[in-house]
């Protein structure tokens, strides 16, 4: 599974130019390091610095230096902005919760239009991840909770920072059914955990696994593709290979395969091979990449 990112992320390599803000601006005098948050300021330190305002004067050793040692994320926000005032709270506890592995920097954009400048800014909430003096990635607007958590964490990889996955027992014991091909067990602790927990993300993974290997077992992976190719309008045969496609880490083949296929039929073939490519989806998570892609032209082909 790939790592989990924001479906809204803008952020381009080297779209982001800081050069002019590696040097303050001449009419201010930087300043030190800070031990810990302003007074006043929302948040607090945990194991060190969590949440720090920022400025221009301050950016280049709050934000650029510190990246290169502990990753910084950059909260564009003003007092006025609604959606900030939902967002910058759950970054601030985040941060905290954090202890130190990374940083929130919150950056007023009325008080400091040139930061937002640079930054490209046209809107906000805007965040920016800086690691190792760059931008590394970046989204705008309020996002769900878990899908922070998950950014947060991908942030921290891509700083070299461990990231410990919280444990769940329940997903240990099913994925471990799992791996040992008791397909029985592991569908009935992922569905346990689904009916305890509904949105678990990991368990809906889990349980269009299970699905996936009792699709595929006994099958001959070479027949079924070249079945496949030789049947493009045989809706089961065409269904074994986008699984088959999937197992061997081509799901974005396995994906056109299946939206080509609901272009081509109706009725309830259509809907099978819709609830089939659903499925598929979920194994990877809405967070992918390619599943975001592959959404995007399975709603053109129905509509």
């Amino acid at each position: 599974m790939s790592d989990p990112r924001i479906t809204s992320s803008i952020f381009t390599r080297g779209a982001v130019d800081l050069s002019a803000l590696r040097t303050p601006a001449p009419s201010s005098t930087p300043a030190p390091v800070q031990a810990g948050p302003p007074a006043g300021a929302p948040g607090g330190a945990v194991g060190g610095v969590t949440v720090i305002d920022v400025t221009e004067a301050t950016f280049q050793s709050e934000v650029l230096e510190r990246s290169l040692t502990t990753p910084v994320v950059i909260d564009f926000w003003a007092e006025w902005c609604q959606p900030c005032k939902q967002l910058s709270p759950v970054l601030e506890r985040l941060a905290v919760e954090g202890g130190g592995a990374w940083v929130l920097a919150k950056v007023d954009v009325d008080a400091n239009p040139r930061l937002a400048q640079m930054f490209r800014v046209q809107g906000i909430p805007m965040v920016y991840a800086v690691v190792g003096g760059q931008p590394v990635d970046a989204f705008s607007g309020v996002v769900p909770e878990a899908q922070l958590r998950q950014w947060l964490q991908a942030v921290l990889k891509a700083g070299g920072v461990s990231v410990a996955e919280p444990e769940d027992p329940r997903l240990d014991e099913a994925d471990d059914a799992l791996m040992s091909g008791d397909l029985d067990a592991a569908e009935q602790a992922y569905r346990k955990i689904l009916a305890e927990t509904p949105a678990d993300a990991a368990a809906e993974a889990g349980l269009a696994q299970v699905g996936l290997a009792r699709r595929v077992a006994g099958a001959d992976p070479q027949a079924a593709l070249t079945a496949a190719a030789a049947k493009p309008d045989d809706v089961d045969a065409q269904l074994l290979a986008a699984d088959i496609e999937v197992l061997s880490g081509l799901a974005d083949q396995a994906y056109q395969r299946l939206v080509g296929l609901v272009r081509r039929t109706g009725g309830d073939d259509r809907e099978k091979v819709r609830q089939h490519l659903v499925g598929l989806f979920a194994i990877a998570g809405p967070e992918d990449p390619a599943v975001a892609s592959a959404r995007r032209a399975l709603a053109s082909a129905l509509f």
